[in-house]
């Protein structure tokens, strides 16, 4: 669906990778060896979205790092586009608000690093109920043409986890 309205892959990667989670941060060589592409290609999308205003950048050192401009006045409208177009809104619609004692939810995998999957992977951090948990992903699976797989951490466990990097986009926070 994604790919009829935007053709460049790699600029849905980017949309994905930092719009996804609007706290996430990349830099250009790490951006082009997490999508296989070349440095070029992205450079390219960087320069057209941070021109556009809808990335902004700052040095770090010797590096470039961008992130999603929040202050785009269509950040909230691209990222919910993106969220449905993964499906993660019908699974934080139908399945996180919905499970009680929760107080974080991280998505992991493919989708964390803004590639294409058929399997959304979650991390839950709390203590849900694993019965109602199990139900409300049935009936999600049969909504969206996606499955679902989860861990389920304490909020002690999850601690002594580094479960803020790269490789993690934190979805729903309790707060």
């Amino acid at each position: 669906m994604l790919e009829t309205l935007i053709s460049s892959k790699t600029r849905i990667k980017l949309l994905l990778r930092l719009f996804l989670n609007p706290d996430s941060k990349a830099y250009l060589r790490g951006l082009a060896d997490e999508f296989g592409e070349s440095t070029n290609s992205v450079r390219l999308e960087l320069n057209r979205f941070e021109d556009a205003g809808m990335l902004s950048s700052e040095h770090e050192g010797n590096k470039k790092v961008y992130c999603a401009n929040s202050y785009y006045p269509l950040f909230g409208e691209i990222r919910k586009i993106l969220l449905k177009y993964t499906g993660l809104q019908d699974v934080i619609d139908q399945v996180i608000e919905e499970l009680g004692d929760l107080n974080k939810v991280y998505l992991t995998g493919d989708l964390a690093m803004g590639r294409h999957s058929d399997i959304v992977s979650l991390i839950l951090v709390g203590n849900p109920d694993r019965t109602y948990l199990l139900e409300l992903i049935g009936k999600v699976e049969e909504l969206i043409p996606k499955k679902i797989q989860y861990l389920i951490y304490s909020q002690d466990e999850a601690e002594s986890l580094y479960l803020e990097n790269e490789k993690t986009l934190l979805l729903w926070n309790e707060q």
